[in-house]
């Protein structure tokens, strides 16, 4: 396991990626990433609660009974993710109701609970927010680069900002959830397709 920042964000970002190497949180890369501006705040919303919670964790490490800690980490995991349900909801209002109940299903994202189980666990607490917060931030790069290819061939924009001219066809289908399957099955052939090759080389 590494145990310095640097590799920390190297393995979260990409060696040990929680969405294509893991293969988690895919509901959401399904689900919000049609639209960058609610892709970016699903995202940092996870970075958030990825973060605190493993801080959380590492801190209550020795006061929580080895029977019911996962029940522990889904109670603090939920207090954050209502806390920036809250938050979405008085500053970010519009972007809180079209995000609706994804905000809610953080609760649920393995990513989450993952890191804090694996790693803020058995690690102290600020290597532990930074493991949590470098996977948010792993878990935000992948679903940017969907989001950015649905929103520019779905709708021509990118954060809501026209930047195709208006004669190129739109692609009804990149704001479909169908698109983001195969967008993601895509990126994860040629992420694959390029680790081998590295592999392969640094073998030969």
């Amino acid at each position: 396991m590494a145990d310095r920042p640097a590799d920390i964000l190297k393995d979260n970002l990409w060696f040990n990626n929680p969405v294509f190497i893991q293969i988690l949180g895919i509901c959401s890369t399904l689900a919000v990433t049609n639209n960058l501006t609610n892709t970016f705040i699903m995202s940092m919303g996870v970075m958030f609660v990825t973060g605190f919670s493993s801080f959380t964790v590492s801190v209550m490490k020795t006061l929580i009974p080895r029977k019911v800690r996962m029940i522990v980490q889904t109670l603090i995991i939920a207090f954050y993710v209502i806390i920036l349900d809250i938050l979405l909801r008085a500053y970010l209002p519009d972007i809180s109701k079209a995000l609706g109940p994804y905000v809610g299903l953080i609760i649920t994202n393995c990513i989450i609970m993952g890191r804090a189980e694996a790693f803020g666990q058995s690690n102290g607490p600020l290597l532990s927010f930074w493991d949590g917060i470098t996977s948010g931030l792993g878990y935000a790069w992948v679903l940017m680069a969907i989001a950015f290819v649905r929103e520019l061939l779905g709708f021509g924009t990118l954060f809501g900002i026209p930047v195709l001219p208006t004669f190129i066809p739109r692609w009804t289908i990149m704001v479909m959830a169908p698109s983001a399957f195969f967008l993601m099955g895509g990126l994860l052939w040629i992420i694959k397709t390029i680790m081998l090759k590295k592999e392969a080389n640094s073998g030969a």
